[in-house]
């Protein structure tokens, strides 16, 4: 059982954590213990999210979203397997965390009427400063 929030606990059915061997240094250590760790979430199948909440999950995940709906994390820093699994189920977790909150609706709002002259008053002095650099006419003849 892993805990996002009070609300939200993911079931261990929907968890599947494999082991392989880091990539790396690791002396000859590296080449027998199998330390890396690849978490799978079946976000799409979970009865524990909304709707909603899997389209932000979904977006947020990015590549770490399979086709079949799952979320692959994998996490090889340590040389530790128990500590690569508990950075996996954290990352997950921030990620859960991050697609619950919603994002803010955007209100369109319209320019004042002063910031509008202000703009077009700096485009006319702009261009005036603009007009003045041109070539200067010999007006002694």
């Amino acid at each position: 059982m892993l805990r996002v929030n009070d609300q939200i606990q993911i079931a261990d059915w929907e968890l599947t954590e494999t082991f392989s061997r880091s990539q790396g240094p690791g002396g000859q250590n590296v080449n027998k213990v199998e330390t890396a760790v690849e978490l799978r979430f079946e976000a799409e199948r979970s009865p524990h999210l909304a709707p909603p909440v899997k389209a932000r999950l979904k977006r947020l995940a990015g590549r770490r979203w399979t086709l079949d709906g799952a979320i692959v994390i994998r996490a090889e820093e340590t040389r530790s397997q128990a500590r690569n699994r508990e950075m996996a189920r954290e990352r997950l977790v921030e990620l859960i965390r991050a697609a619950l909150v919603a994002p803010k609706r955007r209100i369109a709002t319209r320019p004042t009427l002063s910031s509008q002259r202000r703009r077009v008053a700096a485009k006319q002095a702009r261009g005036a400063l603009k007009t003045s650099r041109g070539k200067v006419e010999d007006s002694d003849e």
